[in-house]
C-alpha cells in the first residue's frame, strides 16, 4: 500500500507519500509550505516532487487521503478537487481526514487538549481531544471568547491568534505547536484507520457555516422620472 496525502484547508500546503509500518506509518517523502494565497500554484508541483522523492510513480499509488477541513472555501476546494481528479485518473480509492484530527495527531499528546485553526471573521474551528488520536466531540466554529476550554492546553494557529482566550502565556508559539497540520499526519491517520477497519469520512468538504454568497432575488422596481 502506498498512500499520497495532502491538505490545503489552512495556510499550509502540505503533501506526503506514506506506507504502512507495523501499526503505524512510514513517511517516504514529505513537503510543506505556508502561503495562504498560493494553494493552487503549490499543490500540484509539490505532489509531483514528493512522489518522485519517494522513488515512486503515480501508477504506484494505491490510496489518496485528503484533508476535508473545515477551512476557508478556496483553499479547501483546491485540495479536494485535486484529490478527486487524481483518484479518478489513477483508479484508486480516495479518503477524507478531518484537518483538525491530523493537527491533533501531530501534537503527539497523551493528555486532553484543544486544537484550533483560523476560521477568519474573528472565529476559529476547534475541537476537544482526549489525546492525539481521540477527538471527544464535534468540530465547531465559534468566537474565541465564547469557547470554554475547561483550562485545557491549546494547539494550532487558531489558539496562537488568541492567546488570552486560549490561556497561552510565556513562549506562546512553542506552546501552541504544531500550528498547522502535516500531510504526514493526514497519511498516518488514514493508514491507521484503514488497518483497523475503521471508517474514514467521505472526501467532501466539511462546511460549518453558510456561504457568504447568496442567490440574488428578483429585480428591483425602478420608478421612471418624469419632467
Amino acid at each position: 500500500m502506498l498512500l499520497l496525502a495532502f491538505d490545503t484547508a489552512t495556510p499550509a500546503v502540505t503533501m506526503a507519500v506514506c506506507e504502512p509500518d507495523g501499526d503505524g506509518a512510514r513517511v517516504r517523502a514529505q513537503a510543506s509550505s505556508v502561503d495562504a494565497r498560493r494553494h493552487g500554484e503549490l499543490l500540484a508541483p509539490g505532489i509531483a516532487a514528493v512522489v518522485e522523492q519517494a522513488g515512486a510513480r503515480p501508477a504506484d499509488l494505491t490510496h489518496i487521503a485528503v484533508g476535508i477541513g473545515p477551512g476557508p472555501y478556496t483553499g479547501l476546494r483546491v485540495g479536494l478537487a485535486t484529490a478527486h481528479a487524481l483518484a479518478d485518473a489513477l483508479g484508486i480509492a480516495c479518503h477524507g481526514v478531518h484537518t483538525l484530527d491530523a493537527l491533533a495527531l501531530g501534537s503527539g499528546r497523551d493528555t486532553p487538549f484543544v486544537a484550533a485553526t483560523d476560521a477568519r471573521r474573528k472565529e476559529v474551528f476547534w475541537a476537544r481531544y482526549a489525546d492525539a488520536r481521540t477527538r471527544t466531540g464535534e468540530i465547531r466554529v465559534d468566537r474565541p471568547a465564547e469557547i470554554d476550554t475547561g483550562g485545557l492546553p491549546a494547539i494550532g494557529q487558531g489558539a496562537l491568534m488568541y492567546p488570552a482566550e486560549f490561556g497561552l502565556d510565556g513562549d506562546a508559539p512553542a506552546a501552541a505547536e504544531p500550528l498547522y497540520p502535516s500531510a504526514a499526519h493526514v497519511g498516518g491517520f488514514a493508514l491507521r484507520a484503514l488497518a483497523a477497519g475503521e471508517p474514514l469520512p467521505e472526501p467532501r468538504p466539511l462546511y460549518l457555516r453558510r456561504p457568504d454568497a447568496v442567490e440574488p432575488g428578483g429585480p428591483k422596481k425602478v420608478r421612471q422620472w418624469q419632467a
